[in-house]
Order: C-alpha cells, then structure tokens, then sequence
C-alpha cells in the first residue's frame, strides 16, 4: 500500500483546522500586530499537540474512537463532552460557513443576503456527504490541502518582496494592558489550530479509515506519521497566514472588515496584489476549498460524534445509533442558518465568540484526554514519554489559568 494512501485522518485534521483560525485570525494578527503574536501562535500550537496526538493514538492502540476512554472514565464524562459539543457545535459550523459564504459571494459575484448563500453551501455539502460520504473526504482533502499549502506559502515567500509603503505612525504595538488586544489574543489562541474537539472527531476519522482499507493493514506509524504530517502543517500554514498579514496591511492603515464578503475581498486583493492578476483564479480556488473543507468536515464530524456519544449513553447499538446521523445533520445545519442570519452584519463579532468559547473549554478536554491516554486502557509501554506528559502538564495549567483571565476579560464590557 503506498504510503500517500495511509493518508488521510491527519489532513482531514488539517483540513478542518485552516480555515476561520489561519485565513481569518492569523492574517488579522499580522495586520494587526505584524510578526508580535508569532510566540503566540507557536506557544499554542506546542502546547495544544500532545492533546491532539492523544486522539488518533488511542484509536491506533485500541481500534476504538476516544469516546470510548471517556466512557471508562464514566458516563460523566461522555454527558459532559455531549453538552459541551452540542451547545458549541451551532456556533462552530456557523462560524465556519458565514466565511466560506462571504468566499463564494465575491468570488462568483453573487449579491444576496449571507445567510442564503450559507444555505446553498450548506445543502452542496449535505449533497456531497450523502454521495460520498467518508471515502470522498478522504481522497479530496490529499489535493485541496496540497493546493492550498503551495498558493499560501508562495504567495507570503513572494509578498516579502513587495513594495508597500508603510507609515510607522500606523503600527501598533500590542499591549498586555489593552482589553481589546487581550479579547483577540483569546480568539487567535481558541482556534489556533483548532479547537479541542477535534481530537475526537480524529479518532473517529481514525477508525473509518481503518474501516475502509480492509485490505491494507494501517500500522501505528503510520496513523501518527499521518497525524504529525497534518499537525505541523497547520503550524507552517498559520505563520504564512501572519506574514501575509504582517507584510501586507500592518502599518497601512488598511482595517480588516467585519463583513464576511469584505474582508474576503480585502484578502484576495492581498494575494494578487503580491502574485499578479493572473493569479485570481487559482488563490480564490485556494480560499473556496480551504474554507468549504472546513465546513464540509466540521458539517460530517459534528453529527458523527453526536451519534456516537447517543450510541455510548444510551447503549445504542453502532447501526441504530448510525440512523440519526441524518437528523443530527439537519439540526446542525438549520441552527447554522438561524445563527448566521442574526450575526451576518458582523462577522468578527461572531468568530471571536466562537473562538473566545472553544478556548474556555480547553482545559476541560485537555484534561479528560490526558486522563484516557495515561490510564488503565493503554498499556505502560504505549502511554506517552515523560516529555509529552510534562508538556501536557504544563499545558493544562496554561489552560486553566490563561481561561481564568480570559473569563474576566470576556465579561468586562469592551469598546471593541
């Protein structure tokens, strides 16, 4: 079996993590701040990973989806992680489709209201579950995050030689004493590269994939190679996202819109700007496919896990429990409608939320993660190395405490 065809898990991970975190946040860090939050971003993203690796490398061990741990842990924690998906999962998927709706106005010249064209990409995407389900996600994320991974980082090794003409008086210094600046370094970190959920939607993808190659033995190694693969790759992705940001608008006096359609606008004009003309095409390719991935796996994971989580609660045989996929399905994606039709004037406010509640969570999952990977179900000689423990510690205490802030942040008014 070639080893691109092991493939897949790790770059529906990847797929799911590049969208609103690295061509929303991160490019709005640049211009914002310039290169001042890259610590931010790096402090994250290795804090978070022993995390996410827990996820696919409990389905490795075990052949089972981490929810599964969480039930050894008791039921508790399996209601706990269901009313943390369910009340999250609505702001999620809205959050997500209002960016690639805002992408498919400009780039098709389609003048409606936000919230049909959101409509429209969320019954394509229903369409292509149904058709295709998991084997088309798997075969098409290897090409998009291909595509998208060569337009973003030679757009931002190519914008480095761009004249801009920058006024210092512009650039702005970000400040531990400024709410405001503290509000969006709570958003770019919840989402950076993505929120803890995921970790269990990729032990889930981890399993399917199992499922579907019957023929071809998938080792240990290669899931975590898959993992690590898209992992780091968010990582190299969300720098580039800054760059562009940083090189481009920071000190411009240029402002990112809050409008979905506007700031898509705005970002297509910094790739070509830096390209060429000629390139239009083939970064608004980019952009549609990066965010409609995202909106695709979060739109079949989310009702994935639900289904799961039912199957576990209410001892619900795999094939009952698989019958209300559909329903979790139009629940999700009619709530998204709703949402997007009360936030669609204001995008940012509406990511920032978003981001802001999935980073509150944080050490919620972290802990329940670390608690399945280190107990009796993994063998001694399979649980993770001494470095990976530390760095989980390390990490749930950042979690707990930078929440603490946050939550005080969060509900201080604000002028933003």
């Amino acid at each position: 079996m070639s080893w691109y065809k092991k493939l897949g898990p790790g770059l529906l991970y990847a797929g799911a993590a590049v969208g609103v975190s690295h061509l929303i946040q991160s490019t709005r860090a640049g211009a914002d701040f310039g290169y001042q939050l890259i610590w931010a971003i790096f402090i994250v993203i290795i804090l978070k990973y022993p995390f996410f690796e827990y996820g696919p490398r409990y389905a490795a061990i075990t052949g089972k989806n981490i929810l599964y741990g969480y039930k050894n842990l008791g039921k508790w924690s399996v209601i706990l992680f269901f009313l943390i998906t369910f009340f999250g999962m609505f702001i999620i998927q809205s959050a997500v489709t209002t960016v690639t709706a805002g992408i498919v106005a400009e780039v098709f010249y389609i003048h409606l209201p936000i919230w049909s064209i959101a409509s429209l990409v969320l019954f394509i995407c229903c369409l292509f579950l149904f058709i295709g389900k998991y084997k088309v996600l798997d075969t098409s994320m290897k090409f998009i995050i291909s595509l998208l991974a060569i337009a973003t980082i030679s757009t931002f090794l190519i914008s480095l030689f761009g004249d801009y003409q920058q006024d210092n008086s512009l650039k702005t210094i970000f400040s531990f004493s400024n709410k405001n600046h503290i509000l969006f370094l709570i958003a770019l970190m919840g989402w950076m590269p993505a929120p803890f959920d995921i970790a269990v939607w990729h032990s889930i993808w981890t399993t399917e994939k199992t499922k579907h190659n019957k023929d071809a033995s998938i080792s240990y190694k290669d899931i975590m190679f898959d993992f690590k693969l898209g992992y780091w790759t968010t990582l190299i992705l969300a720098i580039a996202f800054l760059g562009l940001g940083a090189v481009s608008i920071y000190g411009t006096g240029v402002e990112l819109s809050a409008n979905g359609s506007e700031f898509t606008k705005q970002l297509l004009q910094i790739y070509t700007s830096n390209i060429g003309e000629w390139s239009y095409v083939i970064i608004a390719a980019a952009a549609l496919t990066t965010m409609f991935s995202t909106t695709l796996t979060c739109l079949d994971a989310q009702p994935r896990v639900m289904v799961e989580t039912s199957a576990i609660l209410f001892n619900k045989t795999q094939n009952k429990a698989t019958s209300f996929y559909w329903l979790w399905l139009f629940l999700l994606a009619f709530g998204s409608i709703v949402i997007i039709a009360f936030f669609s004037a204001n995008m940012k406010t509406l990511i920032d939320f978003a981001t802001a509640i999935a980073f509150l969570s944080s050490p919620i999952l972290a802990i329940l993660n670390y608690l399945v990977i280190t107990g009796k179900d993994i063998p001694k000689e399979k649980q993770p190395s001494t470095l990976l423990k530390t760095i989980s510690t390390i990490g749930i205490l950042f979690f707990v405490c930078f929440s603490t802030v946050s939550y005080t942040h969060l509900t201080l008014p604000t002028n933003r």
